[in-house]
Order: C-alpha cells, then structure tokens, then sequence
C-alpha cells in the first residue's frame, strides 16, 4: 500500500445564511480550520438576495483560500 500526500494549493468554499453575523461566524470558523491546512484567504465575493421561501435575505459568500508561500 502507498500513500501520496500532496498539498492543497486552492481551495474554493461556499458560505450562506439568514443574517450576516451567522454568516461572518461560518467564515472565521473555516478560516481557522484552513490555517491548519497552510491556506490563507485570497479574495471574498459576497451578495445578498431575497430567499423566495421566505421572503428574508439571504447572505451568500465565495471564499478563495490559497497555500501560504
């Protein structure tokens, strides 16, 4: 048997919730998680929209981490 460890370079992850704080609570959560793993946070793309379930916003953020060099 053999085992081939290989580092993560990128790493994209998806974050939503009803308010901001819940969603700020997730996004410090994994960015604590990632440091393990040597990434970092590269960029954050976030929107808000109306959930048509409802009728509340929805919080949504794109988090790009990527290897420390």
């Amino acid at each position: 048997m053999e085992f081939k460890l290989e580092r993560i370079h990128d790493k994209v992850e998806c974050f939503e919730a009803y308010d901001i704080k819940t969603l700020e609570k997730k996004i410090e959560e994994q960015i604590e998680n990632n440091k393990v793993l040597m990434l970092e946070v590269h960029s954050v793309t976030h929107h808000v929209c109306f959930s048509p379930d409802s009728g509340r916003p929805l919080y949504t953020a794109i988090v790009h981490f990527k290897a420390k060099p």
